[in-house]
């Protein structure tokens, strides 16, 4: 009888278990990227009453007799499923599709979480908005280039950073210079180039008809010295380019800053020879442009991005956007040995195996979602119908105890 109230005990022990589980999986349904989980019962030892014996001649074999000594629990499993995602529009949200976690430190040891929510810190770093645990990944170097011996570490986006300015190399024409145009007719064009320091210079171009199909053209700068002489450009009979020559000869312009500084080439792309991909000399009215240059001043990092694979994209006051950083993914053979930590961090355990760091769309087969977070995989249903079989389950063990205690009473009484 005595077997029988502890096995009632054991059950009252461990339905609490489950229900202490299941309140904290209802307390955490709105916890972003929280992880929801599950308790599972196991048999406790039982009793050898009676040995089995095998069959005696004709006669059947007789099984064993048992009794049980209630229940325990067999294990809290995390339920590592994918939550909803939920769109927030804010730059530094960042939400994972797939079974990957962000990795974060607290400047001697690594963590591990879903949770997405980081925020700039005054010093440019990415951190986790509830604890100031930095982002790992890498960071690109000046020229937005991820270099292949980089080491993770902690991702820093100074809004102050700036790029520095590029000197003008190359720029392209495109459009018609008038097929029947007069000897004497004029067409200008004008572009801004910058030197090397990031000093703009108004570059003007003029062209001028010297024959049917054939143009002379200058360069003039109000700021810079120009390569001096005509050039020339003709036409074929078809309209396409026959050729393109620069005043001076030789294969560029070379611009010199009357206001100090060093003197730069430009290459000026007059389109293929033969085709019409750049000037082209139809009988239209001439409408011919610089279409672009490479150049350009210095900028201040203003904006940041996120794409799919992680990267960190930065945007500058001066139109140019390279790639500031790319955020590490982990992954685990075994997500459900991770050990809680708080503020929604997961530390490796002897069971979980080591973090495999990666990143999106390379190494690692999860993707990132920008602007969005990933909501608590909690099923509200599911838990109210368990908190209802566990309430139940706590009900019968302790009207168990309850019968037990009757019957021992009874024995008890059996003197009087």
């Amino acid at each position: 009888m005595m077997r029988s109230l502890y096995a009632g005990v054991s059950g009252l022990r461990n339905h609490q278990v489950r229900m202490d589980v299941i309140g904290n999986n209802i307390a955490n349904v709105n916890t972003v990227a929280f992880k929801a989980s599950r308790v599972t019962f196991k048999e406790a030892f039982a009793q050898l009453l009676q040995g089995a014996s095998r069959p005696p001649g004709g006669l059947g074999g007789v099984n064993p007799i048992q009794i049980g000594s209630g229940m325990n629990i067999g294990s809290i499993d995390q339920l590592f499923t994918q939550g909803s995602l939920e769109s927030t529009g804010q730059t530094t949200d960042l939400a994972i599709q797939g079974d990957a976690m962000f990795v974060v430190s607290d400047g001697t040891r690594r963590f591990y979480t879903r949770a997405g929510n980081f925020q700039l810190d005054a010093d440019g770093r990415l951190i986790a908005a509830n604890n100031g645990f930095v982002v790992q990944g890498i960071n690109a170097d000046s020229s937005g280039t991820f270099s292949t011996a980089s080491t993770i570490g902690g991702i820093v986006l100074p809004l102050g950073q700036k790029v520095p300015a590029r000197a003008t190399t190359d720029t392209g024409l495109t459009g018609n210079l008038n097929a029947a145009a007069v000897v004497g007719d004029t067409h200008a064009m004008g572009v801004t180039v910058y030197d090397a320091s990031g000093a703009p210079h108004d570059l003007q171009l003029t062209f001028t008809n010297t024959a049917a199909g054939a143009w002379d053209w200058t360069a003039t700068c109000a700021t810079a010295a120009v390569t001096a002489g005509n050039g020339t450009v003709t036409f074929n009979s078809n309209g396409s380019l026959a050729t393109f020559a620069y005043p001076g000869g030789g294969t560029d312009l070379t611009i010199t800053p009357t206001a100090g500084g060093a003197a730069f080439n430009v290459t000026v792309n007059a389109g293929t020879l033969n085709d019409i991909d750049g000037l082209a000399g139809f009988a239209n009215p001439s409408n011919a442009v610089v279409s672009n240059q490479d150049g350009y001043p210095a900028g201040d990092l203003e904006n940041i991005s996120v794409d799919n694979n992680g990267v960190i994209t930065g945007f500058f006051t001066n139109g140019v956007s390279q790639a500031l950083a790319q955020i590490a993914l982990a992954k685990f053979n075994n997500p459900s040995g991770l050990l809680r930590q708080g503020d929604n961090m997961y530390a490796e355990s002897a069971n979980s195996g080591l973090a495999v760091l990666g990143f999106a769309g390379s190494s690692n087969s999860s993707t990132i979602t920008p602007g969005a977070l990933e909501n608590s995989n909690v099923d509200l249903s599911q838990e109210f119908t368990n908190m209802i079989v566990t309430q139940r389950g706590f009900q019968a063990n302790a009207r168990v105890i309850s019968t037990a205690d009757e019957m021992l009473n009874e024995l008890v009484n059996l003197r009087r």
